[in-house]
């Protein structure tokens, strides 16, 4: 027999009772706590259904949820605020419910995708607060008719990828090349890939959009007006609300296409040909992307320290005619046909997530591919090439002030389409007259934090006359709170708002005062109401 409604409420109910009692963490909160479930259950069309995704502290998997997506192991520590509760939705119902009962009790709502974020602000808070994880919401929906795709906000670029060529070898999408992002985040930050230089962003290439507003009302672009589907696509879609799935445009492949991945040293002239690489790279064909990641090694024949950058390449076409456009363009770096290998787009993909032994496509699928470590990020933009000497300095902070750990130094090129979209189209702003884009990062095991922080803020500092100035700019999907923390306008717009946005800001303010007036969605670097 059918459990009647009223009574399946009550026995939910009671369960969530009993398993606060038993909670020890939260027993100063307990009536707030019980409360708020409560409200989840009764507001809920299904509250069986809505129990089943919600977790406490003293729930068995409440730790191994909660860690699963968080990629940075700074925030792991047993400091850091906890979540009251973490919710796991399957239906989109459950989140307006999550909203509505979030908004009546005072709690914050902190919504997590990837869980890549570099600050932890997708999932930790200095307030009471839920994290919403979207990891159940993946569906990936291609249409090879129309070259268009929906994709849940919880799916990760791989999932992405992966269902792309499963239906054509000849589609793909300019995303970024770190497999396990989830797409809400990443897209919403404005994220980039190997494709940037032929088709622009992955948020140039959305067309609609599913989401949630303050008042849990479900919006695509239409009802949510031009106003708010510009913000979201580049300008960070947790300060407006809840991302649900994207419509992306996509590109068209060849069949084959070149990568390679070559590692030139100091001793092997690399300060020259870094240098001649930044007159190349931002300059040449569409087609092809050299991407370089630089680090301190020890050079095995020597036992000295030394820099060494890898020069890694994606090229839409052939090896014939990748070597002539190097030839040409760049011979300093002396790519043979040896170095290069030619790959299906996806193959492509694998490669560049940094499996490079012999995966099958399916690791795409797989969450947990990827070691975790502890890490703080950085980010720049060159306007100007860097002297010799400029990157001469580089080299004695890796050779002689580099704390125990990895440190890397990542340039990203532009140019191409990126300089032909005005940085008014979405909130993006980093494009025409930006040469690259430069992404400072260190690693290390543990959760000490000082001096691997301290190391990365005196490069930053010594980078400031070799980069764009007033504003400093800054990459969203990098957020950095050294840039600041500013609750008002006043205060966000005088320290990161115009590094991360330019002259954008002043828009995308007015459109979080008209889409949230009472700044609902926050977290430290949210956009703020005007007033």
């Amino acid at each position: 027999m059918k459990t009647p409604y009223s009574l399946l409420n009550l026995i939910v109910a009671v369960n969530f009772l009993l398993v606060l009692q038993a909670s020890q963490s939260l027993s100063s909160n307990t009536n707030d706590d019980y409360d708020f479930l409560d409200c989840l259950i009764h507001k809920s069309d299904d509250p069986d259904s809505i129990s089943r995704v919600i977790y406490t502290p003293s729930n068995s998997s409440y730790t191994s949820v909660l860690q699963f997506s968080i990629n940075n192991l700074r925030f792991t520590s047993p400091t850091t605020p906890k979540p009251r509760f973490i919710v796991t939705p399957v239906r989109e119902s459950q989140i307006q419910t999550l909203v509505y009962c979030s908004k009546k009790h005072g709690i914050e709502i902190r919504t997590r995708s990837g869980g890549h974020d570099f600050e932890g602000l997708s999932y930790v808070s200095q307030l009471p607060f839920v994290i919403l994880d979207l990891i159940n919401l993946k569906a990936v929906t291609v249409d090879i008719q129309t070259t268009t795709a929906w994709v849940q906000a919880g799916a990760t670029l791989g999932e992405l990828y992966y269902g792309i060529a499963q239906k054509s070898p000849n589609l793909g999408f300019p995303g970024g090349v770190w497999y396990a992002l989830g797409l809400g985040g990443h897209v919403s930050g404005g994220g980039y890939g190997t494709m940037r230089r032929k088709y622009g962003l992955a948020a140039d290439n959305v067309i609609d959009a599913q989401f949630i507003n303050a008042n849990g009302k479900i919006l695509d672009r239409k009802s949510m007006g031009e106003d708010l589907f510009w913000a979201i696509r580049g300008g960070g879609g947790s300060s407006f609300g809840i991302i649900l799935s994207w419509k992306i445009k996509l590109v068209p492949v060849p069949e084959t296409v070149t990568v390679f991945s070559v590692d030139r040293t100091l001793e092997q002239n690399l300060t020259k040909i870094i240098h001649k690489w930044q007159y190349v790279a931002p300059k040449t064909d569409k087609d092809l992307d050299i991407r370089v990641v630089m680090f301190s090694v020890i050079n095995p024949s020597t036992g000295n320290r030394t820099i060494r950058a890898t020069f890694e390449t994606l090229f839409l076409g052939g090896i014939n005619r990748l070597l002539v456009l190097m030839q040409e363009e760049f011979p300093e770096l002396g790519l043979t046909r040896e170095d290069c290998t030619e790959v299906s787009w996806i193959e492509s993909v694998v490669v560049g997530s940094s499996f490079t032994n012999g995966e099958p496509l399916e690791i795409l699928l797989n969450r947990t591919a990827m070691p975790k470590n502890s890490f703080k990020g950085k980010s720049d933009f060159a306007t100007n090439p860097i002297s010799e000497d400029g990157f001469e300095g580089i080299w004695e902070f890796y050779n002689d002030k580099i704390e125990a750990g990895m440190a890397l130094l990542v340039l990203t090129p532009y140019g191409g389409k990126m300089d032909e979209i005005p940085e008014s189209v979405i909130p993006f702003p980093h494009r025409l007259g930006s040469l690259y884009m430069i992404e400072y990062l260190v690693v290390w095991d543990g959760n000490e934090t000082s001096p691997h922080i301290s190391w990365i803020r005196s490069l930053y500092s010594y980078m400031s006359s070799y980069v764009s100035s007033s504003p400093r700019r800054a990459y969203l999907n990098y957020n950095d709170l050294d840039l600041g923390v500013g609750k008002t306008y006043a205060e966000a717009g005088k320290t990161w708002g115009s590094n991360y946005f330019k002259d954008n800001f002043n828009r995308l303010v007015k459109v979080k005062t008209m889409a949230d007036p009472g700044n609902f969605f926050k977290h430290e670097q949210s956009i703020p109401t005007r007033f």
